[in-house]
């Protein structure tokens, strides 16, 4: 490649001059290539070591005038041909024109400016994105390519210097990271050290201190262990690590690729050595801590931060923190956790003015709400910049963000570099049919819909009651919030602090539930940022029938049956209407059991368009990824909580962990927030918990109460006497404060025993939970669930294993660990197909719906790189073509895919098949519809000639004979008596019907051509090649000399069956149809196999000068594609001779010689006569027979194949890790031998 002029002051250090003219050098690394010695040796080491380009282009071109002592370095090259053709070009275009030049400087200016000429010319091309990079770095990414052999679609995020540990000596060398692959690679004194493992393999990423690895970072997969140390910055390579694998694991999730943001600002400057992907996913980061943080929605993005302070009217003073800014909120964070916090969105913002600054208050800023409001900011940094960027996005801030004329928002359609992000398409996605009339309005206000909490129209329907204390208490609740209000103000733009903690943590009153839900989850923010959303949404939701909507009708009466609310139409329709909303908008999710049970209880506080608001929080930002189809997200927090169990209460985990009861529990727990296990009044107390603090205070009460049933539990010798323990426990948790008449909990009447067990107080409960487990951080259990998650969801691939390689075992011949092995390729070739790109999406091929044997499918091409890799059928340059061929005959529904069942019936045919099933797979594949239209064109005439003609004839005879005869009433009767017939005969289409040999078609003279190809191509890698060319050579002449005796039978009696079927048919069609027939006594069969014979032979002798030629040369008279090229030669190599090149004796009146010009374009060129005999046929039973009569064939066919070995290279062809000798040619080559 042509590289930026730079000087080089000692030109042959480390170097060797190859070629030179009195303008140009060309150079070889020391080292590299033949030779070197330990001088070579020692050159390379440095070269990995100092991260020196030459280690990756071992050949420069240096340019010098005469009387210089300094060179110029303007191209490098990987190879010798690609630096020669450097020299060439130079050489052919410069050097005459640099031998007119009188002035050296003018010689050295020219030469650089041609060469910045040719490199503008090239970036041409490039992608903004790469432009970002600098040149260090694209250096580096070129490096990754060339070492481990990487298409331009991988992209580098970071490189960095670091040791890998071999056994216990350590490698220095580089690790690369890239989107998809973690590389390593060393040389160190001839021993290269190459190491590549795929994120999506990745079970475990740690970051641990040892005696023997001192400050390492362990990798492991399923099958080792690797161990990485000596960085410079270890932190900021583990997080970049664990950010990769967490993208990876999105993609075993949701089978979603990586996308890069496009639209991050550029830097102001080029950053050297960061790369435009390593700022996007530093940004991620960022975003995804300050949603965190905020409860804001998914497609926020942090624009900036800076330090300043706040001033808190509640406390009279400022508080120390930071200002955050976004597209859409101004957000505040004090430095010391739970003083303030605040969020003031951007639609509630009036004014933004600077105010003067002064000593005591420097640089401060107003910002005015228009609920009246004021909040002062001050000592900030760049006030005048932060104006800016604030003015900037206020003006981008419509007043209405949604309306009912825009598209709906539909989650689960992500387009965005977020995989999680909820996106707006410009059609809502089509879940119905196609063609499917338009829906009816299913959603008006005239319905009777939920327009407040369901609690309080029960409340008011019930006849009022004295509470006496309870509703006194409850009075209170209500005031001491009111006063909050007064002081800390209502709403989004609430100061938060410590005193609203601890307000929730008394219990929110009933009045106030809905809205201080909504506050906390951030749906409020949702909800008033999409007026008319959720109407719109039911009315497009309502009335589909699909899997989720089966599902939420079967378990809308299981939803709290004990409460009045559900025991009426209206609580069942607002559930229905929300679930089934939900489900529409994000069919990823769709509908997950306990997603019932907590909408209801928000409906009871709620009305329907905050509840689904609130649901939405919950699915998509506060429980991720728990109600997905395999519940991973609480599969991931049921982990987090074992791991907590073992680091506080370490006895009751192994106690427990032997009874294998917290995985039992937890699961219930979570998924419902405590509401099916504990009575409804105080499960509530802590959904009030959970909105403010989040998933924390559920691991908290979780271990409470474990802890306070320690003693029993030890006590416990299985899982049922555990788990009746806690759930009597659960049962008696009471909230004594409600003011809600008491609900029958179902769960306490079935577990009661004879004597109650005590009363426990929710509030008490909480009280102890956050006494002795509030030391709990929000950001610890976010890398406790990195770990888990990386475990459940390698977990569940296994089992998605496990469950596929069950199902298909008993229709396949193969073994359950080659089943495994192949479902682990065929299923890396799906997973490379989302980002290194393919002719669909693999989302498109991906729905989780589908069973795990379907859920995986590849496209032609992947396919055909398997079968070049595992099948046993090698075809040489032709192996293209039969997979193709394959392909079509295994793709049953045309869809372009085969999912992996019909994956392993194709490798079984080839690998497990007798003879007869190798022979029978072998011919279907020239057969239509493994044959491509071109192919097939002949071939489906002579099927239509031969099988269709006479069903036809017979049709027409049948209707005109029953035309006239009968009436209509005898016509119904018959009607009516066949109606069980008809039953009779779809009962037997049903019945799986058992091909035999007799129900495959005939194969006619230009498929047979093409299996004799095929045969030949096969047998040309074979050791015993001559044996079986001689074999299928006498096969194909005695094939050929059947079909000539047969096609006169069959012509003789389908003329007779024509004149008797059609006796007033055209005349003239009948010489087109059907070639003249020559009598027995015009025909010498022996004269005409014999000319048969010569014609195979001189095909098959083609062929074989055919397979000589390499690749890469192109067909003759062929300039159209190469899979055009493929199907001209395979009719051109057996298109045999014209009628000069036989004897006259040889050849019969009605035989017909088939040919193609070899320099003709296709089929238009050809010779007059030259089209294949399409009365000529044979079937599959005398294609078998033949064979048989060879042993050589017999034994080949018969021969048993191992698929260990194919395997095992197909594996190992990515380099997962190889230690080799780089050093010279010669130690390579004795390497290898």
């Amino acid at each position: 490649m042509w590289i930026t002029p730079e000087e080089v002051l000692l030109a042959n250090a480390l170097w060797v001059s190859e070629r030179a003219n009195p303008f140009f050098i060309l150079q070889r690394r020391k080292g590299h290539g033949k030779g070197g010695g330990i001088t070579g040796l020692l050159v390379g080491t440095l070269d990995v070591v100092l991260d020196s380009s030459a280690r990756v282009a071992p050949y420069r071109i240096l340019h010098q005038t005469g009387d210089s002592q300094i060179f110029w370095s303007i191209a490098c090259g990987s190879s010798r041909k690609e630096i020669t053709e450097h020299w060439e070009w130079l050489e052919a275009n410069l050097l005459q024109t640099l031998s007119i030049f009188d002035n050296e400087d003018d010689i050295t200016t020219f030469v650089k400016g041609k060469i910045q000429g040719i490199m503008a010319e090239e970036n041409k091309c490039r992608k903004a994105q790469e432009d970002e990079d600098s040149g260090k770095f694209r250096e580096a990414e070129l490096k990754m390519r060339k070492l481990f052999g990487m298409p331009e679609e991988e992209k580098l995020v970071n490189y960095y210097s670091c040791s890998y540990w071999k056994g216990r000596v350590p490698r220095q060398g580089w690790l690369y990271l890239t989107v998809n692959h973690l590389c390593f690679y060393s040389f160190l004194l001839g021993k290269e050290v190459t190491l590549v493992v795929q994120w999506t393999d990745v079970t475990q990423l740690e970051k641990n201190a040892t005696l023997v690895f001192p400050e390492s970072v362990r990798v492991s997969t399923r099958d080792t262990q690797h161990f990485f140390s000596m960085f410079l910055n270890i932190n900021d390579t583990f997080k970049l690590m664990e950010q990769l694998a967490n993208i990876a694991m999105r993609q075993l999730l949701d089978n979603e690729g990586f996308a890069a943001d496009r639209s991050l600002p550029k830097p102001c400057k080029t950053l050297k050595n960061v790369s435009a992907l390593k700022r996007d996913l530093d940004a991620r980061a960022k975003n995804e801590r300050y949603r965190a943080l905020f409860r804001l929605t998914q497609d926020e993005r942090l624009d900036g931060h800076t330090d300043c302070t706040l001033w808190t009217p509640f406390a009279k003073m400022h508080v120390v923190g930071q200002m955050f800014v976004s597209n859409n909120y101004i957000c505040f964070a004090s430095r010391e956790e739970d003083l303030c916090q605040l969020i003031i969105p951007l639609r509630e913002v009036s004014i933004v003015e600077k105010a003067d600054s002064s000593s005591v208050l420097p640089s401060p800023l107003s910002i005015s709400t228009k609920n009246k409001m004021t909040f002062l900011f001050a000592n900030l940094k760049d006030r005048d910049f932060l104006v800016q960027r604030i003015s900037d996005f206020l003006q981008r801030t419509p007043d209405r963000l949604w309306s009912e004329g825009d598209q709906l928002p539909l989650s689960g359609q992500s387009e965005t570099p977020s995989p999680t992000t909820p996106t707006f398409p410009s059609t809502p996605p089509p879940v119905g049919g196609a063609g499917e009339p338009p829906q009816q309005r299913h959603y008006n206000p005239d319905l009777p819909t939920a327009k407040q909490g369901l609690l309080r129209i029960y409340h008011k329907e019930a006849p009022d009651e004295d509470m006496g204390p309870k509703a006194t208490k409850e009075k209170m609740k209500e005031e001491a919030w009111n006063i909050h209000f007064f002081e800390y103000g209502r709403g989004v733009c609430m100061y938060r602090t410590s005193k609203t903690r601890e307000l929730v943590l008394s219990g929110i009153p009933e009045s106030l539930r809905g809205e201080l839900w909504l506050l906390f989850s951030g749906a409020l923010n949702e909800m008033a940022t999409h007026p008319g959303y959720y109407a719109e949404l039911v009315e497009q939701a309502m009335g589909r029938c699909t899997l989720a909507t089966e599902e939420i009708e079967r378990d809308l009466h299981r939803s709290m049956p004990e409460h009045h609310a559900f025991q009426n139409e209206m609580g069942i329709a607002a559930l229905r209407r929300v679930l089934t909303a939900y489900a529409y908008r994000n069919p990823n999710i769709g509908y997950c059991q306990a997603m019932n049970i907590v909408t209801s209880v928000l409906l009871l506080y709620c009305t329907e368009e905050e509840a689904f608001w609130l649901l939405v929080a919950l699915c998509e930002r506060m429980l991720p990824d728990y109600y997905n189809t395999r519940v991973v997200g609480a599969l991931v927090d049921q982990g987090v909580f074992e791991e907590l169990t073992r680091e506080c209460l370490p006895l009751l985990y192994e106690h427990m962990q032997e009874l294998g009861v917290i995985s039992t529990i937890s699961l219930s727990w979570f998924l419902t927030l405590f509401l099916s296990v504990m009575p409804f009044h105080s499960a509530v107390l802590l959904v009030d918990c959970f909105f403010y603090e989040g998933i924390k205070v559920i691991f908290q009460v979780s271990l409470a109460v474990l802890h306070a049933n320690m003693e029993q539990l030890m006590a416990c010798h299985d899982e049922g006497e555990a788990m009746t323990i806690l759930g009597r426990y659960l049962d008696n948790v009471v909230n004594k404060q409600t003011v809600s008449p008491p609900i029958p909990h179902l769960h306490a009447l079935l577990t009661s025993g004879d004597e109650p067990p005590p009363e426990i107080d929710v509030f008490e409960l909480i009280k102890a939970s956050y006494e002795k487990f509030g030391s709990l951080r929000a950001d610890v259990i976010e890398q406790m669930r990195f770990k888990q998650r990386l475990k459940v969801i390698q977990s569940l691939e296994d089992t998605a294993k496990r469950s596929v390689v069950r199902a298909i075992m008993t229709e396949s011949a193969f073994s359950i660990e080659e089943l495994e092995e192949l479902y682990v390729l065929f299923k890396a070739k799906h997973i490379m197909s989302c980002y290194w790109g393919a002719s669909s999406t693999a989302a498109e091929r991906h729905d989780p719906s589908l069973p795990y044997l379907e859920q995986y499918r590849i496209d032609l091409g992947q396919f055909g790189q398997l079968f070049a890799a595992l099948g046993p059928w090698g075809c040489g340059i032709h192996t293209a073509t039969l997979a193709s061929r394959l392909f079509r005959l295994l793709d049953q529904n045309k869809d372009g895919l085969i999912n992996f069942k019909e994956f392993v019936t194709g490798l079984s045919g080839m690998y497990h098949g007798d003879m007869t099933e190798k022979l029978k797979l072998l011919y279907k594949l020239h057969l239509p519809p493994a044959l491509c239209p071109e192919e097939a064109e002949s071939a489906l005439e002579a099927t239509q000639f031969f099988t269709d003609e006479d069903t036809l004839q017979g049709e027409e005879v049948k209707e005109s004979g029953d035309f006239g005869n009968g009436d209509s009433e005898d016509k119904k009767e018959e009607k009516v008596k066949d109606y069980k017939y008809y039953l009779r005969m779809w009962a037997k289409e049903k019945e799986p019907k058992k091909e035999t040999i007799k129900d495959l078609p005939r194969i006619n003279q230009e498929q047979f051509i093409e299996l004799c190809k095929t045969l030949y191509n096969m047998f040309s890698e074979d050791s015993l090649e001559q044996e079986l060319y001689h074999a299928i050579a006498t096969v194909a002449s005695l094939l050929l000399r059947i079909g000539e005796v047969g096609k006169k039978f069959t012509n003789n009696g389908t003329n007779k069956k024509v004149l008797e079927a059609q006796p007033q048919a055209q005349p003239t069609q009948a010489p087109q149809l059907h070639p003249p027939v020559a009598g027995p006594e015009e025909s010498d069969s022996n004269g005409e196999g014999s000319s048969r014979q010569a014609l195979i032979c001189k095909a098959l002798a083609e062929a074989q000068l055919e397979t000589a030629v390499p690749p890469a040369a192109p067909s003759s008279g062929n300039g159209g594609s190469d899979e055009e090229g493929k199907d001209d030669t395979s009719v051109s190599s057996y298109s045999v001779v014209s009628a000069g090149e036989l004897q006259c004796e040889d050849i019969a009146d009605d035989t017909v010689l088939i040919g193609c010009d070899g320099g003709g374009n296709g089929a238009g060129d050809r010779r007059r006569g030259s089209a294949p005999d399409a009365d000529w046929s044979i079937t599959f039973e005398q294609v078998l027979a033949s064979m048989l009569t060879e042993p050589a064939l017999v034994d080949y066919f018969e021969k048993k194949q191992d698929i260990q070995g194919k395997m095992a290279a197909c594996k190992t062809q990515r380099a997962v890790e190889r230690q080799v000798s780089s050093s010279s040619d010669h130690e390579l080559a004795q390497l290898s031998t």
